[in-house]
């Protein structure tokens, strides 16, 4: 008997944030029901597809959703009241047919995305499969190697420095259980660290980072160094960094502004830095280093940096097929941030995540600043076979309710014999 949809319903729940986001809820013809939830992130991209909220007039100082919550109900629910559960991509299909825009303002991506994951939620339950095996379609799955933050600044952390995440990568360890300890390891060590040197120390940023106003960026990795020493591992070789800078949010007319150490760089400059801690650090991947716009200056980033690491656009190719298409023509960065909500689909996320496979580029999958407790990143990261995901640190139950569900996929695995890859294959996949 086909799956179809008998009723939609949406809630506006709170995020991570305290910012209202979306709650869907779908009831499907023979009685399975599932909900999903949606996120929202504070460094975002201009092209991104758009988060509707309600503004001037709204609760939440605007910041309600009312309107997404509202279009879920009234005309998305009754246009697919009977539609089928399945091909999933007809159902998104049709749903962006219904808004008509191309970055999703009318109806919300915010409203469209909780639909798309509910009824793929509610899929898997009605089949008694579990999510990650749905999902994964014919790909090899795989338990991903995290990308943990330890120290923040930029937006996610008041600008007490410039670059938004310092993170670190626990890859040379046999299971993801012994990694997320690792990181747990590391992030305690850091905070002791930072008290000792007398830094304040009053709470955590948006992804669960600590944010001491540090005297440079560079500082930060001398820390980050520092931190996984401290903790018994050896940098370079079970535990590397990985920075996300976010250059959009501190880059003007005239340069990059680096108010923290009372200097202004150039693209090249910029590239000259990259290089330089790329010779002193062990740093795997750079994130959106350069202004989102800046093609020209990605493409020379990737000349001379693209074989020395990853570097990885976030707010550069916002989880867009067209972007990520010009992209790979012009060789301007070589992996990709996907984001769910950046597109508006779980469909299009997976048309990313598989184009970029296809072309080479590295795909990571990543959380947002404001987050929920629902776990479906966890699944799609596993089933994406990417072998990377980004969720944040690991001090907030928001980001911890994503661990936790790849702690019980690889517990399954272990325990059955049978489930996606192990850690290890991620690991060998990345050349790690």
């Amino acid at each position: 008997m086909s799956l179809t949809i008998a009723r939609l319903s949406a809630l506006q729940i709170l995020d991570s944030r305290g910012n209202p986001t979306v709650e869907v809820e779908v009831a499907l013809s023979d009685g399975t029901t599932a909900r999903a939830s949606v996120p929202s992130g504070a460094s975002t991209g201009t092209q991104e597809a758009v988060e509707l909220r309600d503004g001037a007039g709204g609760g939440y100082q605007g910041r309600s959703v009312r309107k997404a919550v509202g279009n879920v109900a009234g005309e998305i629910a009754a246009a697919l009241q009977g539609f089928g559960a399945e091909p999933h991509a007809e159902l998104d299909r049709r749903m962006v047919e219904l808004d008509g825009t191309p970055d999703r303002q009318r109806l919300g991506a915010n409203a469209i995305l909780g639909v798309s994951l509910a009824v793929a939620r509610a899929v898997a339950a009605s089949r008694g499969i579990a999510l990650w095996a749905y999902l994964a379609g014919d790909r090899q799955a795989l338990l991903p190697v995290p990308m943990i933050n330890i120290l923040s600044g930029g937006l996610h952390a008041g600008r007490q420095i410039e670059f938004q995440d310092f993170l670190i990568v626990p890859h040379g360890f046999e299971w993801f259980a012994d990694a997320l300890e690792a990181a747990v390891g590391v992030h305690r060590a850091m905070e002791a660290i930072l008290r000792s040197d007398g830094y304040a120390l009053t709470g955590v940023a948006d992804e669960g980072g600590l944010g001491p106003q540090l005297p440079s960026n560079e500082v930060a990795l001398d820390y980050m160094l520092r931190a996984i020493e401290t903790a018994g591992f050896a940098p370079g070789r079970q535990i590397s960094l990985a920075i996300d800078a976010a250059a959009s949010h501190f880059h003007t007319a005239t340069g990059y502004e680096l108010r923290s150490e009372g200097r202004s760089l150039q693209p090249a400059e910029m590239i000259d830095l990259y290089e330089r801690w790329l010779s002193r650090y062990p740093i795997l991947s750079i994130e959106d280093g350069l202004a989102e716009d800046d093609w020209e200056g990605w493409q020379r980033m990737t000349r001379r940096l693209g074989q020395k690491c990853r570097l990885i656009g976030d707010d550069f190719l916002v989880t867009n097929p067209v972007r990520l298409e010009r992209a790979i023509a012009k060789r301007a960065a070589n992996a990709v941030l996907v984001k769910m909500n950046q597109v508006g689909t779980l469909t299009e996320t997976f048309q990313v995540i598989d184009r970029a496979r296809e072309a080479g580029f590295t795909a990571v999958i990543s959380a947002r600043s404001g987050e929920t407790e629902d776990s479906f990143l966890a699944d799609l990261a596993v089933a994406s076979g990417a072998g990377q995901i980004k969720v944040g640190s690991i001090t907030r139950s928001e980001r911890l309710a994503k661990y936790n569900r790849l702690l019980r996929i690889e517990d399954e695995t272990r325990r059955g014999g049978h489930g996606p890859a192990p850690f290890a294959a991620a690991k060998e996949k990345l050349g790690w």
